[in-house]
């Protein structure tokens, strides 16, 4: 980040921003921050390819960050007083100096935002500059200037640079302008990766779908092993140890040739094949399930294709399909729900009957639920604890149960209510009172 831009931000803030409505992080390494009413400014604090910029639609949370140092960002500076901002030592470092309004007394905190290359980090201090909290820990191996909760903060090494002085004209127009050229860059090659991923799953359950043996294939083999096991069972006696086969007359009193497992005990190869056709049987009687299973994931991830190539930005995109944590361990167990993130609240999809009814029968009273009006559809739950919820997550929300539950363009209704107003019927179907309707378009 230039420093005649840091230059110019701080000039506009002075005159903008005279408190901190609400800060969060929305991603790895971007907060959001809205000063006075509405007046949203995202800060990009990675390193090496920093900014700051603003979009006129508000920027969704890629999941919900509850790290010690988000915890400690929002405590310190939500609803917090601006005192004052600048340049740190006429460096690429904005420091905001607040004073929180919760309090009795008077607490001052420190964010300081360094856009210094690969030095690049937040820093909440407080009005010592003892570290209070970090994006990124530095210790004493890796730098001279240690970044440790409980550690006094140095002071960069001032720079001998004389910064280009740049007066920018209209900062907001600049600040959209930042976003929108980055969008332009990313959003084709972000689409074709999410593509990418989609596609691999859709080929990967394809097969599996292709491979899956026949029900009537599983019970002829289940029939045929129960019939072998109880023939060998009803010729034991005629069986020596280490035999390798016996004739033996089938039902239709045909001689026929059965092959044996080359044991001492005859028996314990019968009680295999016992539990080999047992096994065949559970799977044909399962095959159905396993296959309808299999559709459904298939369906939804044909309809999240669609809707990612109908996408219009990078926040849509992400918002469909995140990109998975570098941590995040993988996990063979079934998923009950599809889950999405905005805004901090974490919105959960039914794609089928089982997850729609787990979906109710594990909802809180005070969660919001929707459903397209008068028709079959997907559940939708928002996980929420108060008793309303912002219209922008209300519009997510029923947009994306249209989404994934319609194969067609155009005008829907989709009703929602707090959950404690809908009563299950049976299975997914419910009724419900009262409730608002909310109209989407696709």
């Amino acid at each position: 980040m230039r420093y005649f831009l840091l230059k110019n931000i701080v000039e506009y803030l002075l005159i903008k921003a005279q408190f901190i409505k609400i800060i969060r992080r929305i991603d790895n390494n971007i907060i959001i921050i809205e000063f006075n009413n509405s007046n949203i400014i995202y800060f990009d604090l990675t390193k090496s390819n920093s900014m700051i910029f603003k979009s006129k639609e508000k920027l969704a949370s890629k999941k919900e960050f509850q790290a010690p140092f988000d915890v400690v960002l929002q405590k310190r500076f939500t609803n917090a007083k601006i005192e004052n901002i600048f340049l740190l030592n006429d460096d690429k470092v904005i420091r905001f100096i607040t004073n929180s309004s919760n309090s009795y007394k008077k607490e001052i905190s420190i964010l300081q935002l360094e856009f210094t290359g690969k030095y690049t980090n937040i820093l909440i201090l407080d009005e010592n500059e003892i570290v209070l909290e970090a994006l990124r820990h530095i210790d004493e191996n890796s730098s001279f200037r240690v970044v440790k909760v409980g550690v006094k903060l140095l002071p960069l090494p001032k720079k001998d640079i004389v910064f280009k002085e740049e007066k920018v004209d209209d900062i907001e127009e600049f600040l959209y302008n930042i976003y929108e050229n980055k969008e332009e860059n990313n959003f084709e090659l972000i689409k074709k990766q999410k593509l990418n991923i989609v596609e691999k799953d859709i080929q990967k359950i394809e097969n599996i779908l292709k491979k899956l043996p026949k029900k009537d294939e599983l019970e002829l083999e289940a029939k045929e092993i129960y019939e072998k096991a109880n023939l060998i069972l009803a010729n034991l006696h005629n069986i020596k140890p280490y035999q390798n086969e016996i004739l033996v007359l089938n039902s239709e009193n045909i001689e026929i040739k059965i092959e044996l497992e080359n044991s001492k005990n005859p028996s314990i190869y019968t009680n295999k094949l016992f539990k080999n056709a047992k096994r065949a049987k559970q799977k044909a009687n399962n095959i159905k399930i396993e296959k309808d299973n299999l559709k459904d994931k298939l369906l939804f991830a044909n309809k999240l294709k669609l809707n990612i190539e109908n996408s219009n930005s990078i926040e849509e995109c992400e918002f469909l399909l995140p990109k998975k944590d570098k941590n995040q361990t993988k996990t063979k167990k079934e998923k009950n729900y599809e889950s999405f993130f905005f805004e901090g609240f974490k919105i959960m999809l039914g794609s089928n009957e089982r997850e729609n009814i787990y979906l109710l029968e594990n909802s809180k009273a005070s969660d919001f639920w929707f459903h397209l009006k008068d028709r079959p559809s997907c559940h939708v739950i928002v996980q929420n604890s108060k008793k309303t919820i912002p219209n922008s997550l209300i519009e997510k929300a029923a947009k994306l149960c249209v989404e994934f539950s319609v194969d067609s363009k155009g005008v829907f209704e989709v009703d929602y209510t707090q959950r404690r107003n809908v009563k299950i019927q049976h299975g997914a179907n419910v009724l419900y009172n009262p409730y608002n309707t909310i109209v989407v378009k696709i």
